[in-house]
């Protein structure tokens, strides 16, 4: 696509990878999730005799579970891609369905830097651009906390320093 008189932006993966620990985090998310029906129906089965052929599927989906668990985190470490440059936010998500999102430095209006508790304790961090764009935000998710609060304050500079109304 034409930028300028003789210019050209080839589209291109970003370069970026996430910090390793987002393989954990994803895994203890997974895995937690799949705990919150698993551990009642567990629990019932193991006090009420009569109901435990019943309560089965607690034991397929604890194995479901464990197993996606194992995989996809590793599948989505390879497919997760990030870059920051001048012009733009580059974010490349997505297993089945792969998703881009560029946005301008020009439609920027907040960088926020979240870290929840699962985060906080493999010490990742999510950075949240927030656009002009009916789509929403773009997030980089797995970002080592040091990085993360790095680049909000980077993409905060640059934004700054570019002309527009982000609207």
């Amino acid at each position: 696509m034409p930028q300028g008189e003789g210019e050209t932006v080839r589209l291109r993966p970003p370069r970026n990878t996430l910090n390793g620990r987002a393989v954990g985090w994803w895994r203890a998310q997974w895995l937690l999730t799949t705990a919150v029906p698993v551990v009642p129906l567990a629990v019932l089965g193991a006090l009420i005799e009569p109901a435990r052929l019943w309560l089965l599927p607690a034991a397929v989906l604890a194995a479901a579970g464990t197993a996606i668990a194992l995989l996809l985190p590793l599948w989505w470490f390879r497919t997760h891609r990030w870059e920051i440059t001048e012009d733009a936010v580059y974010v490349r998500t997505g297993y089945f369905r792969q998703e881009w999102r560029i946005a301008p430095m020009s439609r920027i209006q907040t960088v926020d830097t979240v870290r929840g508790p699962l985060e906080q304790l493999f010490r990742l961090a999510t950075v949240t651009v927030t656009t002009a764009s009916a789509k929403g935000a773009v997030r980089i998710e797995g970002l080592d906390h040091e990085v993360a609060a790095g680049l909000a304050e980077r993409l905060t500079r640059i934004t700054r320093d570019t002309p527009g109304d982000a609207t």
